[in-house]
Order: C-alpha cells, then sequence, then structure tokens
C-alpha cells in the first residue's frame, strides 16, 4: 500500500511541475551583410547552441553583402547543432544576392509574401566589375512546372564568357550555391539559373520550385508550419517540437554596434584620414601628445575596420603616396608640382579604395571631395606661404643689416667706429665723418661695415 501510495504522490508531483516550453531564437539580419552582422549571427547561433534552444529564426531582408562574411554565416549555420529556419520578411522584404546562398544552406527555408529571392550573380570581380554577359542553356519547363537548365556536362550551364578569372568567379559561385542545394534538397537547377542569369523568383513560385519548404505571413504561422518537422544534423534526425515554444528575440549588443559603426567604409575611411594628419601635426610639433594619441588610436580603428572590408591596397597605396608628395611639397617646395601630383594621388586612391560594387560598402564622394579639398587647402595655404616668405625682405643675419642705419660714435676719415643695431662696429667710408652723424650701411665687408652719409 505504501508503494502505491508513493507512486501516485509521484505521479502527481509530476504533473504539478511545470514543462520547460522549448525555446525559439529569433535573430534580425536587415541591411546589407557585412563583418558586423557576420560577427552578430555566429554568435547568435553559438550562444542558442549553448542554451539548448529548440530553434533559431533568422528574419532576413537584405540587398546582398560581403562574400567573406556570407561565407562566414553559412559556415556556421552548418555547423550548428541548433536548426535554423531562414525566413525572408516581413512582407516587401527579399534575399538578394548573398541571401540567396543563406537561405539555401539554412536547414528550413521560408518567405513571407510578397516577398522575392534571387539575383545571385557575382557583381565584383578583382576590382568591380559589371555583372557578366554569360551564354548560358535556355532553361526548359518540366512537366511539373519546374524549370532546368542543364549543359552537355549534366552540371547546369557553365560561364563561357569573359576572363579566365571572370569564368573562376562564375563556376566557383556556381558549384556552391549547388552544394548548398544538394545539401538541403532543394531545385539545384533553379539555384545555378539566379548565378548565371540572376533570376529572380516570388515567394510563391520559390515554393512550387522547390526553392523554399514554406510560406508564412507571420512568425506564429511559420512556427504551426514548423511543428513537427525534421531535419538531419549531424546524421541523426531532428524533429521540432514547437507547440508551447517561447520566442526569445536576441538584440544586438553594444560590440555590434561598434563593428557595424567602425565597419562603414565611410567611418573607417575617416578613421584613417584623422589617423593619417594626426601622426602628421604631431610630428610637426612634437611634445603636443593629444594630436599623436588621438592619431594612433583612430589609424588603429581604420586599420582594423580595412582589415575586414574588401579594401584594394593599390588604392591605399596611392592615398599614401598623395599625403606623403603633399608633405614633401611643404617641406622642399617645388612651386605646386608634388602637391598638385599628391591631392590628385589622394583622389584617385580614396576612389578605388574599396574593391567592391555594392553601394552599402563604397566610399562616399561626398566625403572623398571633402578630404580632397581640406588636404589640398591646406597645400596651398603652406605654399602660399612659401611664397610670400620668399618675397619678403630678410630680417634676420648680417643680410639684414644693409639699408639700416648706424651712428658715428667718433670722427674719422677712413674708418672709425660706429654704433648699429644695438652693437658697436667698425665701420669704412669713402667721406669724412663727424661724431654723432646719421649713416646709411650699404654693405658689409667680414666684421666691417660700408657706410655713408644719409641725405
Amino acid at each position: 500500500m505504501s508503494l502505491l501510495l508513493r507512486f501516485c504522490l509521484v505521479v502527481l508531483l509530476l504533473h504539478a511541475l511545470p514543462l520547460q516550453a522549448a525555446e525559439v531564437r529569433l535573430i534580425d539580419l536587415d541591411g546589407a551583410i557585412g563583418p558586423a552582422s557576420a560577427d552578430f549571427v555566429i554568435r547568435s547561433l553559438e550562444d542558442a547552441a549553448d542554451a539548448s534552444a529548440e530553434l533559431v529564426v533568422v528574419r532576413l531582408n537584405t540587398p546582398g553583402g560581403l562574400d567573406a562574411s556570407m561565407r562566414d554565416i553559412i559556415q556556421q549555420i552548418l555547423a550548428s547543432p541548433v536548426p535554423v529556419v531562414t525566413w525572408v520578411a516581413p512582407n516587401g522584404a527579399r534575399a538578394a544576392s548573398a541571401g540567396t546562398y543563406i537561405l539555401y544552406a539554412s536547414h528550413f527555408a521560408a518567405m513571407a509574401p510578397a516577398t522575392n529571392v534571387g539575383s545571385s550573380t557575382p557583381v565584383s570581380i578583382g576590382g568591380g566589375s559589371s555583372p557578366l554577359p554569360i551564354p548560358v542553356v535556355p532553361p526548359e519547363e518540366t512537366e511539373e512546372g519546374e524549370s532546368t537548365s542543364t549543359g552537355e556536362s549534366g552540371n547546369g550551364a557553365a560561364a563561357q564568357g569573359g576572363t579566365a578569372m571572370e569564368r573562376k568567379v562564375i563556376n566557383d559561385a556556381v558549384a556552391y550555391i549547388r552544394g548548398l542545394a544538394e545539401l538541403r534538397g532543394r531545385n539545384q537547377e533553379w539555384a545555378e539559373q539566379t548565378v548565371v542569369q540572376a533570376a529572380n523568383l516570388t515567394a510563391s513560385a520559390a515554393l512550387e520550385l522547390n526553392v523554399i519548404d514554406y510560406i508564412a505571413e507571420n512568425l506564429e504561422a511559420l512556427l504551426a508550419q514548423l511543428d513537427g518537422a525534421s531535419t538531419s544534423i549531424d546524421g541523426r534526425d531532428v524533429v521540432l517540437d514547437l507547440s508551447a515554444a517561447e520566442i526569445v528575440t536576441i538584440e544586438p549588443d553594444w560590440r555590434h554596434e561598434f563593428l557595424a559603426l567602425i565597419t562603414d567604409p565611410n567611418i573607417a575611411y575617416i578613421l584613417l584620414m584623422i589617423g593619417i594628419y594626426g601622426l602628421i601635426l604631431e610630428f610637426y610639433n612634437p611634445g603636443m601628445g593629444l594630436p599623436g594619441i588621438v592619431g594612433v588610436i583612430c589609424l588603429l580603428l581604420g586599420a582594423y575596420a580595412l582589415q575586414m572590408l574588401p579594401i584594394n591596397y593599390a588604392g591605399l597605396g596611392l592615398i599614401v603616396v598623395g599625403i606623403g608628395l603633399m608633405i614633401a611639397e611643404a617641406l622642399s617646395p617645388s612651386f605646386g608640382v608634388m602637391g598638385f601630383g599628391g591631392v590628385v594621388a589622394f583622389v584617385l586612391g580614396s576612389v578605388i579604395l574599396m574593391d567592391t560594387e555594392l553601394e552599402a560598402f563604397r566610399i562616399s564622394l561626398a566625403i572623398i571631395g571633402a578630404f580632397a579639398v581640406a588636404s589640398a587647402g591646406v597645400f596651398l595655404f603652406v605654399l602660399g606661404m612659401l611664397v610670400r616668405a620668399r618675397q619678403q625682405k630678410v630680417v634676420t643675419g648680417t643680410e639684414a643689416m644693409v639699408g639700416g642705419t648706424a651712428v658715428a660714435l667718433e670722427a674719422f676719415d677712413g674708418q672709425g667706429r660706429v654704433s648699429a643695431f644695438s652693437e658697436i662696429w667698425k665701420a669704412e667710408s669713402g667721406e669724412p665723418v663727424e661724431k654723432g652723424n646719421k649713416l646709411e650701411i650699404t654693405d658689409i665687408d667680414g666684421l666691417v661695415l660700408k657706410v655713408k652719409k644719409q641725405e
């Protein structure tokens, strides 16, 4: 009887204990994909794994982004022990370029109505070329309405036009997205078309062509469709239980905001310029301290940001050469030759500094113009000062004494003593001089002043 009573008590306690709700992490990936957003997504996925979350939802709305950042995110998704669903939302959002790859890499793919996916052709190849005019095999419609495009190899249309480097980039992108599609069992042919033809799909067409798994207007509808869905992670089947899911929205922290700020190409460029000019000012005026400290901090921050961005080292070199030429003009005037060349090199280097055609990762021409005008203004100011200095009368040394006034300290005919510039000098005159006469200095011969009577 006691055993039966204990069993009943255990059953009652188990029913009384609240069951822990499944945790769903929500990450917003909005805007161009860059180093800051990649760091945010990677850390969020790691935290979700540590917390044993049931699911991670990446709410995606992006025009594309940097290839390196996109691949970092995809590698983390592929290694994540927690299932990831990429949901293109809200209505009107898009998963263009890099967003398409992330969608294909996720365990589950979903879109909201009135969204689109595609346009994944690499647009920056070796310094920013335009999209490639690549001849492809026209797609054919299957009986199920699925679009296909296969070449002789059976792996789709390969890049045939352009340079060898362009073909390498396109074929690499095709192989990458087809690999993701094969891993997740999604449409490989359309994946290739979005790279070589920049193809796009609406949400309904994407669902029909097996590009995505679900269409959901809101998060609740998405979780309802995912409840009971299964996927394979590390060779094991994972079945989602989202019947009582608790949604936890991951907010960006200070690290994300800081990275987003300094990896903005305009901010990174400004930090670089402040750092360079701060150090130059400190070198011109040793001991000031503040310009040097601010310059070193800004230069290091700018360098850290630039190493995370796709920079063109030729552009960076032109900027350094341009600043060096303007400094050389100030130290050894060449009447504008080096200074003008420095301004031209500075502007050209700034324009080509960012090695990408993505608008979100290019430096504003207004900022480049402002720094170019400021640099040219400083150069012209220094050049003007040097020209005026050349035209001014000498005010130091013995040459400055010529034309000055001396007073005879004694009467003499030939040589005698005079007072000039609060000093006693030996003077020589071609005419008799009386004591107290005011004399004009006409020349200097060693330590002897040539004088004559003032008219």
